[in-house]
């Protein structure tokens, strides 16, 4: 089921977001995001539109969405990926918004194939000034319909 986050979600979706954003992103120093996640729980997290999936009680994945057009996140738990969660939460909030983009760091080949899968493409790149890698601007071609 994917609802809207409630407060007493937020340490949940917190511990997936570090989780698995180190995982995602290990080409970049864990400290860096040990480093960040306040900002993402205090700065973020509140000004986004945020849907959770659950599976019976547990939390497995969420998605972000800032200014009804940014994806800002979207992260699985690491033991639930590559089950459909991603998919689910996509093709849930490309029927809420229009025009939505997202970045990506080039170097998370599997997110960025995800993406192209669920119909996003490439339209910029860029430097993080935060960690100096590459990142990719990618925006949806157009809505998936059920």
């Amino acid at each position: 089921m994917i609802r809207m986050l409630e407060n007493k979600d937020i340490d949940r979706i917190m511990e997936i977001w570090l989780e698995s954003t180190i995982k995602a992103h290990d080409f970049i120093e864990k400290k860096y995001w040990e480093d960040n996640y306040n900002t993402v729980k205090h700065d973020y997290i509140p000004v986004s539109d945020v849907f959770v999936y659950e599976d019976g009680e547990n939390i497995k994945g969420f998605i972000a969405i800032i200014n009804s057009e940014f994806i800002g996140a979207l992260f699985v738990d690491n033991n639930y990926q590559d089950r459909g969660i991603g998919r689910k939460l996509i093709e849930h909030i490309i029927n809420l918004y229009d025009n939505l983009t997202l970045s990506v760091y080039k170097d998370n080949t599997k997110s960025v194939e995800f993406y192209k899968k669920m119909n996003f493409e490439v339209v910029s790149e860029s430097i993080d000034e935060g960690t100096m890698c590459i990142e990719y601007t990618m925006k949806n071609k157009s809505k998936i319909h059920r």
